[in-house]
């Protein structure tokens, strides 16, 4: 969005022209960011959710706005999104920020529902929001790509371990399902459960195992999110820009905020969310994966009244313009762990585990083509929202490739797809370990 406005000759003013951080002039800006740091060094910034909101935002929204506008980085590394994420992970891991504000923002990301109240206005409102045709007309083409994005990594990972002298068996189980299999809580650590129950070692070992791949393929999803966006900007026939399939368009829409209908949005937001918590207990899937299913179910079947799909849909375009760089930033102090990356990275590794992301991204590029889907859209859905670090990889991903839009298919790729790299494993680990 452009601030600037035209003086009476029909040329941007001086004053308007200068570059804005969050729509704030550069010395508002600054000023808020003096009371923080005033508040770091005095040790008075308060505790819970103001503390931790504020860091997070002018932080974020900081090192997104540098992101943007570095050369290279903003074309092809994701920008801002990237900048926003290993810069707060790289502040947590020299120690640059005092222990008690990590402690914090890592409370209010996790125990205090940050994520997921970002996450709840994002499906509730990106599928609310999208006309219910389009929802059965790209949902039902999309198991296809999703697969294929699985065969393709453990193929990939397979070809280039063996290439380079490692096992085969060992690229699958130990590199690229626990890459697929959907994130931390819904991947890795159910993961390690069921590797302990079929070879033998204690949960503990095989999370100290798994984590560094789950890392590393966060990375380099990220990276070649913003690879792909940059592909999409040269070779404008591969992409929608944010759209599936042609001739159906996820719209984007422009409204009028109020605060009345932002605050129906945020209710069936959290009611949604509520709702897959309570389904959880009884049916074996992620909550998320509940709560897309049943989101899916309402617009498909038009029970909810378009007053309240619209403000469902205003809710999310307000989290998702306000809150992005501030989430961003708070998943690089919460969730990702510089030094596991660091420690993981041998040239072996680092390439198996690129191998692995590439071919999740090139099958699902490929067979969505196939079935239809612009290649880089069904790349970045069905083939990185597999590989990356399920919810906050999401965002960082579609952050990163600027195709936020795509959310839906982010999280069904993330949910549904990790669960089926659980039923992967609970079939395959036996096989190879005997």
């Amino acid at each position: 969005m452009s601030y600037a406005t035209e003086s009476a000759t029909g040329m941007p003013s001086s004053r308007s022209a200068l570059p804005r951080i969050f729509g704030l002039p550069m010395g508002a800006f600054a000023l808020i960011a003096g009371v923080m740091i005033v508040a770091l060094a005095t040790d008075t910034l308060p505790t819970g959710m103001i503390g931790a909101f504020l860091v997070l935002m002018v932080c974020g929204e900081l090192t997104g706005f540098i992101g943007d506008r570095l050369p290279i980085i903003k074309t092809y590394l994701g920008g801002g999104a990237i900048l926003s994420i290993f810069g707060a992970a790289t502040l947590v891991y020299l120690g640059w920020l005092p222990s008690d504000v990590v402690d914090n923002v890592t409370g209010f990301m996790k125990s205090g529902g940050f994520l997921n109240f970002y996450i709840a206005a994002l499906i509730t409102g990106s599928i609310l929001g999208m006309d219910s045709k389009v929802l059965v007309k790209v949902g039902s083409r999309f198991a296809l790509p999703l697969i294929c994005a699985v065969l393709f990594a453990g193929l990939f990972a397979m070809a280039v371990g063996a290439l380079l002298g490692f096992s085969p068996q060992d690229a699958l189980v130990v590199i690229t399902l626990p890459i697929m299999g959907g994130g931390m809580g819904a991947g890795a650590v159910p993961m390690s459960q069921i590797y302990e129950q079929l070879l033998g070692q204690p949960a503990s070992y095989y999370i100290s195992i798994l984590v560094p791949a789950l890392a590393l393929g966060n990375v380099f999803a990220i990276i070649i999110a913003g690879l792909l966006n940059g592909l999409a900007n040269r070779f404008p026939n591969l992409t929608g820009n944010g759209q599936m399939m042609p001739g159906v368009e996820i719209e984007d829409r422009k409204s009028v905020f109020d605060p009345s209908t932002l605050g129906i949005g945020l209710v069936v937001a959290l009611t949604f969310f509520t709702t897959g918590e309570i389904l959880g207990d009884f049916i074996p899937l992620h909550p998320y994966a509940l709560m897309i299913v049943l989101v899916a179910l309402f617009k498909v079947f038009n029970l909810v009244p378009e007053r309240i799909n619209e403000a469902a849909s205003q809710w999310f375009q307000f989290v998702a313009k306000n809150w992005t760089f501030a989430l961003l930033f708070g998943i690089g102090i919460a969730y990702t762990d510089l030094g596991q990356v660091i420690d993981a990275i041998s040239l072996t590794y680092v390439l198996i585990v690129l191998a692995v992301v590439a071919g999740a991204a090139f099958g699902a590029g490929i067979v969505g083509k196939l079935v239809g889907f612009y290649p880089i859209e069904s790349a970045i859905t069905a083939g990185l929202c597999m590989a990356n670090m399920g919810g906050t990889g999401d965002v960082a991903v579609l952050s990163a490739a600027r195709r936020m839009s795509l959310m839906p298919f982010a999280q069904i790729s993330s949910r549904l797809g990790g669960a089926l790299i659980l039923l992967i494993s609970s079939a395959l680990v036996p096989m190879l370990a005997g």
